[in-house]
């Protein structure tokens, strides 16, 4: 066994998930920056959004696997209500969190002060349009698919959730009668889980497509004026996942840092592919062997992606105070209180994947003072550079609250959030740590026999 042990230990380097993708994005970088007009070919744009494409296709049947499993398995309906509910509190506090630290940020550094410059007004109308299309009533309607198949045919989280949760409980009901279909749900969650372990064999290809494309088409010099923006923004997220998530994570008894090593190789996956949908099914996955219950791992991570986006919620409240201060239109402190009502209901429902943040900002701005709305031009050659930082605060957010909520609910395993966060395990492959575990068991009983 210690062998084994050591020949994982010993693995080159160049094979780690997390250094090929490190490799890949400085590749995409350079690519971009000295080739700009091969990195803008369809071809290199092609090999990040195929990547996502190749995750998201999984997305669906993985969500309602996991969700239904965890419901399933469940004896008493009461406890899924009631992890649910601690989840949504626990989503609106931290949530409106974000909302104050974004609007203090943006009144302190005034990042849009003396701003003079123009933007794309024609690209702008086309998120506009998306955005005015569906108001909050339109919103809760949409939830509910027109049909089964369609929800899974057309990716929507939210309905495949509200299905999900639907055949959960009626499996729960079912009883002994129920057991081969779940255990028909589990098989195929487990061979969906296989299929993204295959695709992310391809995230180097995607993380370096991503980069070459984001930079050859923006430049590395294209923030321009817009710098000041992207600065206060990553900033303030930084500081808001070490101090507020940090204080939560303390307070839950694990150490962030420690947790946001545990999750490298996911977190690097998100910034080269500005999307946090692109690690969904590995977040699911590594927080279960942390120690996380299946059921509220089902419950909490899905809904996260809907109603916890921490990142999202910085940017909505500093870009519209930027764009205010672009075009010098002076908000009130009740302007400003609006904007935090709008934002927590206009944030709710956008997804990880790139651009929702934009049209969740147009959405807001509508709201709030039309006036804002032809500001967006202003900000809209920068997104690109800013979607990054918001799929990694709503990643790591929503891996915090998981842990936060299983520890709450009491079904968070301690010993293992132990073992996984000091690396006593390889979690970086299933069958290893399941076998590494075992291994460290015998050798206890042996010890403890002699």
């Amino acid at each position: 066994m210690s062998a084994r042990v050591d020949a994982a230990g010993r693995q080159p380097f160049y094979k780690l998930l997390y250094v090929q993708v490190i490799v890949a994005i400085v590749l995409g970088f350079l690519l971009g920056w000295q080739a700009p007009e091969i990195a803008e070919s369809p071809w290199v744009k092609a090999l990040g959004e195929g990547f996502i494409k190749l995750i998201k296709m999984a997305i669906a049947p993985i969500i309602f696997c996991t969700v239904v499993s965890g419901i399933s398995h469940i004896e008493d309906a009461r406890k899924v209500g009631r992890v649910g509910l601690k989840a949504l509190i626990y989503f609106e506090v931290v949530s409106t969190i974000a909302l104050v630290i974004g609007l203090s940020v943006g009144n302190f550094a005034r990042p849009g002060d003396g701003f003079s410059g123009a933007g794309d007004a024609a690209a702008v109308a086309t998120y506009a349009e998306r955005a005015e299309k569906q108001s909050t009533v339109d919103f809760v309607l949409h939830i509910i698919p027109d049909s089964l198949v369609g929800a899974f045919a057309d990716g929507e989280i939210l309905q495949v959730l509200l299905i999900a949760i639907l055949f959960g409980f009626a499996l729960m009901v079912m009883g002994e009668r129920g057991r081969s279909v779940r255990t028909l749900v589990d098989d195929m969650g487990h061979a969906f889980f296989g299929v993204i372990a295959v695709i992310m064999k391809a995230a180097p290809i995607g993380a370096f497509g991503a980069m070459a494309y984001t930079v050859g088409k923006y430049g590395p010099a294209s923030l321009g004026n817009l710098l000041g923006l992207v600065l206060t923004f990553y900033i303030t997220s930084a500081l808001f996942i070490a101090v507020v998530l940090g204080i939560i994570a303390r307070l839950a008894g694990f150490s962030l840092f420690r947790f946001l090593a545990y999750i490298k190789d996911e977190i690097l996956l998100v910034a080269g592919t500005s999307s946090s949908e692109s690690a969904l099914p590995q977040l699911m996955e590594k927080l279960e062997r942390l120690g996380c219950s299946k059921p509220v791992v089902g419950l909490v991570v899905p809904t996260g992606y809907s109603f916890n986006l921490d990142g999202t919620n910085i940017y909505l409240t500093l870009a519209t105070l930027f764009i205010a201060q672009a075009l010098g239109v002076e908000l009130s402190l009740g302007d400003q209180l609006v904007i935090l009502g709008v934002a927590m209901l206009t944030s709710k429902g956008a997804s990880g994947v790139t651009g929702a943040g934009f049209v969740t900002l147009a959405a807001t701005l509508a709201v709030v003072n039309p006036v804002l709305v032809p500001g967006m031009a202003i900000v809209l050659g920068i997104d690109k550079f800013m979607s990054e930082c918001r799929a990694l605060t709503n990643f790591i957010g929503n891996g915090v609250a998981t842990i936060v909520v299983a520890a709450w609910e009491g079904e968070l395993d301690r010993e293992a959030l132990a073992n996984g966060l000091k690396r006593r395990i390889d979690t970086s492959n299933v069958e290893e740590a399941v076998g590494d575990l075992d291994g460290a068991i015998e050798l206890e009983n042996v010890g403890r026999h002699a």
